[in-house]
């Protein structure tokens, strides 16, 4: 749904669903191409804006995971599971979709690509109410907790960082 592999998100939107696409350049130059394409596909997005993650190994389409939230001292858990994994020379990153227990419903996805010589992350989010309470009555809530990660999301690759590849 997130269609991470096409740099034009064209199509529909499902009914129900919000969607949103924001990015940010997140460094310039092949070391920072080589940094954030290696840290996509490791969860740093989220890891780096402050949830943790049950497998921080590199995405592969199918894993299940569980990505943990800590919220006003409360311990949220996000069951996901990896839609697709995209690795071309110029455009690195996956989607994953939510699964039932997850606070919403819906598909993510984030993808580091170039622009010229600057490196940018583009998230894309297809997301809406989960069909159970507490998290359904909780939505309006959840869409503010939602724009707070998205800022957070674009800053987590721009930090200062030592190439790893």
């Amino acid at each position: 749904m997130t269609d991470p592999a096409n740099p034009a998100w064209s199509g529909e939107t499902p009914a129900a669903f919000r969607r949103s696409e924001v990015s940010a350049i997140v460094g310039f130059g092949d070391a920072a191409w080589r940094c954030a394409a290696h840290d996509v596909l490791r969860w740093v997005v989220k890891t780096g804006s402050g949830f943790r993650v049950s497998d921080a190994s590199p995405v592969t389409p199918g894993a299940r995971l569980v990505v943990t939230a800590r919220v006003l001292g409360m311990r949220i858990t996000e069951p996901v599971e990896v839609v697709e994994v995209v690795t071309r020379p110029d455009r690195v990153g996956f989607s994953y979709r939510t699964l039932p227990g997850h606070p919403v419903s819906g598909e993510e996805a984030f993808v580091v690509h170039r622009d010229g010589d600057a490196v940018r992350l583009t998230v894309r989010s297809l997301t809406r109410a989960a069909p159970r309470q507490p998290w359904r009555a909780l939505y309006p809530l959840l869409r503010i907790a939602q724009a707070v990660a998205r800022r957070r999301y674009l800053r987590a690759l721009r930090r200062p960082r030592i190439s790893l590849v």
